[in-house]
């Protein structure tokens, strides 16, 4: 009787050495409720050179407002309106390019002297000049009032 009681205590000893060990491995190596963040391809630009990254893996622009402004004065793109308030407040960096927005065919000259970005082209939406990513047109940068 004594062998089966000995056994019963190493059986429950060994249960709770693995549930203690399960619990230790179960924590958050992030950190106590912090969500896990993924952010192996925020450099995924970087090597361009031209621009920094932006918060989510996005790259800015690379070129100042008023040197974008002279390049579309020397290709006399200027003179067009501002986009309407309403749908001028959803033109923000992270979302995509808002539905009916007018999309002008940039010049390849004219976009042939701005940054060089792969995976992102260059779309007029009103008065700005907006680098999106190629496909999804999701907005990484906004040059307010380059062609105005």
């Amino acid at each position: 009787m004594s062998i089966s009681r000995s056994t019963s205590v190493l059986f429950y000893l060994l249960v709770l050495i693995c549930l203690c060990a399960c619990t230790v491995h179960a924590g958050s190596p992030q950190g106590k409720n912090k969500p896990f963040k993924d952010d192996s391809n925020v450099s995924a630009n970087v090597d361009i050179g031209l621009s920094a990254p932006i918060p989510g893996g996005m790259i800015s622009a690379g070129i100042s407002i008023g040197d974008a402004r002279h390049l579309a004065t020397r290709y006399n793109l200027t003179g067009s309106k501002p986009l309407p308030p309403g749908i001028r407040k959803n033109l923000a960096r992270g979302k995509p390019m808002p539905p009916g927005i007018a999309k002008n065919r940039l010049p390849d000259p004219f976009i042939g002297q701005l940054p060089h970005h792969p995976g992102y082209e260059w779309q007029q939406a009103g008065a700005d000049l907006v680098l999106v990513v190629s496909g999804s047109l999701v907005i990484s940068d906004i040059l307010e009032g380059v062609f105005d």
